[in-house]
Order: structure tokens, then C-alpha cells, then sequence
């Protein structure tokens, strides 16, 4: 069964990468849990009140658009982001993603 699992993976994370919209792709210096930056920064728990402490957090992020029209690729973490951002220094809801797919 795990080896069953471990064969669909890549079709699974093909797929993630396929329904993510061009506009929600981002590239982001790290992604980390609400849990884990509320912990660092105590300050933002307000902010993300309401929001599941296992939500993924995309951290200062640039749309890969961007990164790609000027040149470069995306060394850190590709990610879909598909819910809220803060001009790029948090995007909530990423999911990483292989963009070289």
C-alpha cells in the first residue's frame, strides 16, 4: 500500500502544479506554519486569529511572473499561494510546488 502511495505522488504534486493559476504562483524566501511564525513573532497571532495553526505561510515572497521576466529562477521555495498576501512579506494558504514540472 505505502509503495502504492509513494507512485501516485508525483502525479499528485503534477497535478498541483497544473491547477495553480500563473497569478498565485510565488517564490518565497521559506514556508512555515502559522503555529511556527506566531511562535517566533507573538505580535502577528492577532492577525492570524481565526486561522488554522497548520496553514501554510509563504514569507516574503515575489509572484514568479516577476521573477521570471527579469531573468532569473526561483532558488528558494515555488509555492501556490491561493488565498490572502501582504504585498509579498506573507502569502497564506502555499503549497509548494515543482515548477520546473
Amino acid at each position: 500500500m505505502f509503495a502504492r502511495v509513494l507512485a501516485l505522488l508525483p502525479l499528485a504534486l503534477l497535478a498541483s502544479a497544473q491547477s495553480c493559476s500563473s497569478e498565485n504562483q510565488y517564490c518565497c524566501n521559506s514556508v512555515q506554519t502559522v503555529s511556527q511564525v506566531t511562535q517566533i513573532l507573538p505580535g502577528l497571532s492577532t492577525i492570524f486569529a481565526g486561522v488554522a495553526a497548520n496553514t501554510p505561510l509563504g514569507l516574503v515572497c515575489s509572484p514568479l511572473s516577476v521573477v521570471a521576466v527579469a531573468g532569473n529562477s526561483c532558488s528558494q521555495q515555488t509555492v501556490c499561494c491561493k488565498n490572502n498576501n501582504f504585498n509579498g512579506l506573507i502569502n497564506v494558504g502555499c503549497s509548494p510546488i515543482n515548477a520546473n514540472l
